[in-house]
This record gives structure tokens, sequence and C-alpha cells, in this order.
């Protein structure tokens, strides 16, 4: 099972201001490309090769650092561009809200403490929302690492690479990161997530 770059859920320019199309463009088009691409050819001919995405991610961690590296990137973008949305941000399914003020104190909270994880990622990295052991924590992790190879099932992620926010935000990765949870995230997809990792 090659690896292949999933289109847009949305127009280049729907999540205008808070994300433009000229970053959407080269972040989806050249850089989660290049993933696929880079990925495809190090799986050729790997005991890893017709695995799922999750599988090769798992499977190739601390095995095989150029294969992870792009097989990471790979998972965690065709995810990330189905955690944003036009008019994302707002209300948090029902369930779902539960769950992060029984676990994290209250949404607020969970909201600074996922901003401050990704603003405190030194270099590149992401910051996570995730269920570990029937919980819903916060997580960072560097370069194209997730969840799943620390035991923990991802539901919510915001890539801090410089490349997805320095055309529209320079170096306010803070600013970047208040506009995600506030104006883009897609909740019902979270939510999708969060019931696939507790099922």
């Amino acid at each position: 099972m090659s690896f292949t770059l999933p289109d847009l859920p949305y127009a280049y320019d729907a999540l205008q201001p808070y994300m433009s199309k000229e970053t959407l463009e080269y972040h989806h088009d050249k850089h989660h490309k290049a993933y696929v691409d880079n990925g495809n050819k190090l799986l050729e001919g790997t005991d890893l090769a017709g695995k799922s995405v999750e599988e090769v991610v798992v499977g190739s961690f601390g095995k095989n650092q150029g294969l992870f590296n792009n097989a990471g990137q790979h998972y965690n973008h065709i995810h990330f561009w189905k955690w944003m949305k036009p008019n994302g941000g707002g209300a948090i399914p029902g369930n779902l809200e539960k769950k992060i003020i029984e676990d994290l104190g209250s949404v607020e909270k969970m909201k600074e403490d996922f901003a401050q994880a990704g603003a405190t990622q030194f270099g590149s990295g992401w910051c996570w929302l995730a269920v570990k052991d029937g919980k819903i924590i916060v997580m960072k992790t560097p370069n194209g690492e997730n969840p799943l190879v620390h035991g923990a099932k991802p539901i919510l992620g915001c890539d801090v690479w410089e490349h997805s926010y320095y055309i529209d935000y320079r170096n306010r990765r803070p600013d970047y990161l208040k506009a995600f949870i506030e104006n883009l995230v897609n909740w019902e997809y979270v939510t999708e997530m969060y019931e696939a990792a507790t099922r």
C-alpha cells in the first residue's frame, strides 16, 4: 500500500484569514507531496511495504530513521488537513467536551496547555491532544514524531514546523496556535478520532 497525497478537503483559500492560500499551496503541494514521494522510495523493498501508514510509522520508529521521518509526517499531515475546516473552532461536541473537562480541568485549560505545548516545542515538531490509558492528555513531539510511537492515539495535532505558519505569522508561533485552536479546529473530526481511539 503505497502512500498517496490526499486532496485538501476544502479550497486553498477556504481557511483565510487564519491560514493563507499561499501557505496551503506550499504546505500541501510541496511539503506533504515530498513526504509522500520520499516515503514511497524509502518503503520500496522493506518488510513494511504493503502495510498501513500507521504500521509503517510504528514499525520504522527507531529502526529506519529516513522512512520514519517521511511516514510520520505523511500520517500527521493526512489528519492535519482534516483537523481544520472553514469556520472552525467554536463549540466542542458534548461527549468530547465532557471528557476534556474531566481529564484536563476545563476547555480553557486544555486550549492553554495545547498552545503552550506548541509554543515550547523547541525547533520543529507538533503539539497534540491524544488518548493514553483511556485519558485525554496534551503532548508535544519533535520533528515527525507523533503519539502513536509513545503508546498513545492522536485525536488533534497542530504542526509547528515553520513552513506551516511563517508566511502568515512570521516568527509569531503563539499567534498561529491561538488562531488554530480558536478558528480552525474541526471538532467533529477530533470527536471521530476520539471515538475511534476509545473503542
